[in-house]
């Protein structure tokens, strides 16, 4: 006689496949199979305790672990010792503690809907949430409490005591957040004692992003200013067909006819061609600096970025070609070996917006100049870049990542400093503005091409 078990596993491809375990000594079966029962009854009992610690450590308060502690050594010594007054104690703490599990229950009687009055909102303004919490049981809920996780916040509020079917709205406001993506949600359903011994909890699914965005102001069109649209205008470079007439060549090989100047061919009886200047591509680059050593302080990266989104957002309104550019997080067993930036979308306001909203402050990237070499390589035709940095970026630093860009485009690099008064100063071709505040802005720029 032989002892058979027989499993059937699953594998990876999604079929079948069996596994046969036999004993062929009389012997031993008996043995055998009392080793494998208690094997497998070890296994559920040892599921089963790790399932009961969890449902203790999320349920047992401080205070219930303090009353059941209070409870077990009251009893054990009242028994033991005939300690009347121990046993009393015992007994009492054990009564308080079973008289606060009703508390517990119809913990997911209820169904809970959040909801945001605006997904999008500025940074330092308010936002309003709706939560809608239903009884969907078949018995009176007792009132209790909702947490709605903001960030790394948390809002509460209480909810009355709702008949089987009927709801409760309430209108949550959420405190003032800073610029960046909060998450809005989870909503959980709170029982608890009124002695805060026991506790469950219930989390929903339903989850929001908040978008807040930073706070900008309005800079100048790129019609006037220190900013100005230069579309249209001849460059320095040369090329075959344009508006700009340059100059007559000599034909090459490979250049259009269409391009031959009849009336200098007759004349030098040779082939001449007509040779023009690049009319140029109006083509807007915006680069926000994103290491740590490059600011002050977190209210002055607040400032950059706020400055950032104010000139792109009048590029997106001018409808110009635009290309933002930040540093990227570089992790730093490769950093120094490893170039990488990151580009905002710039389709829309919103769209932008949203891109800065979750820009933050990087302590391992590149520095600010291989950021713009970086974003001058991407594109090669660019007529505007703006740098916007802080503090802690000298001149001389400012100059070199200048320096990255084509000889002809205007670069503008704005530097943000809460402590330094507003002005703008010339260093050969690049012009550095110094702001403060976010509403010197529009006037540095307004007054920059003519001082």
């Amino acid at each position: 006689m032989t002892l058979g078990d027989t499993r059937l596993t699953r594998t990876a491809a999604g079929g079948l496949t069996g596994e046969r375990t036999e004993v062929t000594s009389q012997r031993s079966r008996a043995l055998v199979g009392a080793a494998v029962r208690a094997s497998r009854a070890w296994t559920a009992t040892r599921a089963g305790l790790r399932a009961f610690a969890a449902w203790c450590r999320a349920t047992i308060r401080p205070a219930g672990a303090l009353v059941l502690a209070a409870a077990t050594a009251g009893l054990a010594a009242g028994v033991v010792f005939g300690w009347v007054e121990a046993l009393v104690a015992g007994a009492a703490a054990l009564v308080l503690l079973l008289l606060s599990i009703p508390f517990l229950f119809h913990a997911r009687a209820y169904d809970v809907g959040l909801a945001l009055g605006h997904e999008r909102v500025v940074a330092g303004s308010p936002a309003v949430a709706t939560v809608t919490v239903r009884n969907t049981g078949t018995r009176i809920a007792l009132p209790g409490r909702i947490d709605v996780a903001v960030g790394a916040g948390l809002v509460e509020f209480g909810v009355p005591m709702l008949r089987p079917g009927a709801s409760s709205e309430q209108t949550l406001e959420l405190p003032p957040q800073r610029r960046g993506i909060v998450r809005i949600g989870p909503a959980t359903t709170v029982r608890s004692d009124p002695l805060g011994m026991l506790r469950r909890e219930h989390a929903f699914d339903d989850v929001h992003d908040l978008y807040v965005h930073p706070r900008t102001t309005v800079v100048p069109s790129s019609s006037a200013g220190l900013i100005r649209d230069l579309d249209g205008s001849p460059t320095r470079r040369l090329v075959d067909a344009d508006m700009s007439f340059h100059a007559i060549r000599e034909y090459a090989p490979g250049d259009s006819r269409r391009q031959i100047h009849w009336k200098s061919t007759a004349k030098t009886g040779q082939l001449m061609v007509r040779q023009y200047e690049e009319s140029r591509r109006s083509r807007m680059a915006v680069v926000l600096g994103l290491a740590e050593a490059e600011y002050a302080s977190a209210d002055e990266f607040e400032l950059a970025v706020s400055a950032a989104a104010s000139l792109t957002l009048r590029a997106v309104h001018d409808a110009r070609d635009l290309d933002i550019v930040v540093g990227a997080e570089i992790p730093r067993v490769v950093r120094g070996r490893l170039r990488a930036i990151r580009h905002i979308p710039a389709t829309a306001p919103r769209v932008v917006l949203d891109g800065f909203s979750g820009v933050d402050r990087l302590a391992n990237t590149m520095a600010f100049a291989d950021v713009c070499r970086l974003a001058a390589e991407a594109n090669e035709r660019l007529s505007i870049a703006v740098m916007v940095t802080g503090s802690h970026v000298g001149l001389a630093a400012l100059r070199q990542a200048a320096l990255a860009f084509p000889a002809d485009a205007a670069v503008i690099a704005v530097v943000c400093d809460e402590r330094a008064h507003p002005r703008t100063q010339v260093a050969g071709a690049l012009t550095v503005v110094t702001i403060g505040t976010l509403d010197d802005l529009a006037g540095l720029l307004l007054r920059g091409v003519t001082s």
